[in-house]
């Protein structure tokens, strides 16, 4: 079953979940790892090309999910309180809105000086929008959003996993198996 019923979710959602929650914590670490580096690492010039480069297609990916997301159907929430459901909701937009930000973010950190961004020597795209010193502030704000990105996901997978244990739910086992 490729697409999602109202009862479970399809091989194409959960296949972008999980791809995309992988790419997140990897971009993270990867992001982490590549700040630190010195001009005489091996990984100095290699590493933020790579992290460049995931993130756009990290942010095509993202571009495929939501338009899936409008066009699919989705299944039934199973948590029953108004306020569990609004927190789903928050939490869900968050993701989507965060995620943008941040793609948005690095490609502005990554052009800022009017070079185009080369994605894995195949695309290269545009400086849109330059500006002496915009890399700074970006980086600042693409941090914070990294962080408020990886704090939400785990607070989001303590959710799913309290749901199963303690509420007795299936959403993660949806998440898993459909």
């Amino acid at each position: 079953m490729l697409k999602d019923t109202l009862d479970s979710y399809g091989a194409v959602t959960r296949w972008f979940h999980w791809l995309m929650a992988l790419a997140v914590f990897a971009l993270f670490g990867l992001g982490l790892w590549m700040v630190d580096l010195t001009y005489y690492d091996t990984w100095y010039n290699a590493a933020p090309d790579l992290h460049k480069s995931a993130g756009m297609v990290f942010l095509a990916a993202l571009v495929l999910r939501l338009i899936w997301r409008f066009i699919n159907p989705k299944p039934v929430p199973e948590v029953e309180s108004a306020l569990e459901r609004k927190m789903a909701t928050f939490v869900h937009v968050s993701f989507y809105l965060l995620l943008i930000a941040l793609c948005v973010s690095g490609y502005l950190i990554a052009t800022a000086k009017g070079q185009p961004l080369n994605v894995f020597g195949i695309v290269r795209i545009p400086a849109i929008w330059t500006h002496d010193g915009l890399e700074t502030p970006a980086g600042m704000v693409h941090r914070w959003l990294a962080w408020t990105t990886i704090v939400l996901a785990l607070v989001h997978a303590a959710a799913a996993i309290k749901h199963h244990l303690w509420d007795g739910k299936r959403t993660l086992v949806r998440m898993l198996r459909g």
